[in-house]
């Protein structure tokens, strides 16, 4: 038989080129190029309301939602930063449950932009109990607010500073410092982009929210751009989701195009869930919003 191709093999040869010319450098939406993790802040009502205890978030996570890691949030389980016997046991359900621990988002210890000195010092050392406590659930992160009364421009180098100080104290823990549009200059995409640059620290990063770009005074960023601009430093994203349509889709966000933004800007780490609205109720409000990430490409689990 002979070796030489035939006019099918050289056809087949040059369909495969072709098709392989076509192909996006970055993969379709519907590939799988990111895995699906859980804010617990979407179950705040639950965790407040006495209906779930922080220590079965893990396992109601992947029990109910089937999904394999969490980003905790500190005020459910404020007193507990430097209580290692109950971090062990949230860790041990974590490993029991074979759910990851991602971040813990930090809130209500000081303003890492405080212009009074003091008042910034404290704030920094505030943090520094929760990335040891972020560290030893196995966190890649801490998740911290950039704010601050005063001028913008001062504000901002301000809390560069106090990023880089969180920073180098979790450079001995291997825990990094990130920061969430979260209100105020922080939702203006390009002031915390600045922060950034001038942090200009490979342990300081973003976690853009999809939906927190209110920066006051009845203002709202964009919330296509201001994710566009925070990207490039992302290690975590907050798919911030508040209602959605008959068809499953969110009726704030066009999903779709604000993923095509992380997929494009190199993202292939977690996404989490948060989601914040009223109807359906909060594990409605998850299970859509995992569904709508998983037909952009997500895995669940």
């Amino acid at each position: 038989m002979s070796n030489e191709p035939t006019r099918r093999d050289l056809l087949a040869g040059a369909s495969s080129l072709s098709a392989l010319a076509l192909t996006p450098v970055l993969p379709l939406l519907d590939d799988s190029w990111f895995r699906i993790s859980l804010a617990q802040w979407s179950l705040h009502r639950a965790l407040r309301g006495g209906k779930l205890d922080n220590l079965d978030f893990a396992k109601v996570t992947r029990e109910r939602f089937g999904l394999a890691a969490v980003e905790y949030v500190n005020a459910f389980f404020k007193d507990k930063a430097c209580d290692f016997d109950y971090l062990g046991e949230m860790k041990k359900r974590a490993a029991d449950n074979g759910v990851e621990s991602l971040l813990i988002m930090v809130d209500g210890e000081g303003q890492l932009g405080d212009t009074n000195a003091d008042a910034r010092k404290r704030a920094i050392h505030n943090h520094y109990r929760w990335v040891v406590a972020a560290s030893f659930l196995g966190c890649h992160s801490i998740r911290v607010n950039a704010g601050g009364s005063g001028g913008r421009d001062e504000v901002q180098r301000l809390a560069a500073d106090s990023l880089n100080k969180i920073a180098q104290f979790g450079e001995q823990y291997d825990c990094s410092v990130i920061v969430e549009n979260h209100g105020g200059a922080s939702s203006d995409g390009e002031w915390l982009a600045g922060v950034m640059k001038l942090a200009d620290n490979s342990r300081v990063g973003t976690l853009p929210d999809f939906g927190n770009f209110n920066i006051g005074g009845g203002k709202m960023y964009d919330r296509y751009k201001g994710v566009t601009e925070l990207m490039p430093y992302a290690k975590a994203v907050s798919a911030k989701s508040h209602e959605f349509d008959a068809d499953g889709n969110e009726t704030k966000t066009d999903y779709t195009r604000m993923m095509r933004i992380v997929q494009q800007a190199g993202y292939r780490g977690w996404v989490g869930i948060e989601w914040e609205g009223g109807k359906p109720d909060e594990f409605g409000g998850i299970e859509l919003t995992r569904d709508l990430l998983v037909r952009c490409g997500g895995r669940a689990g």
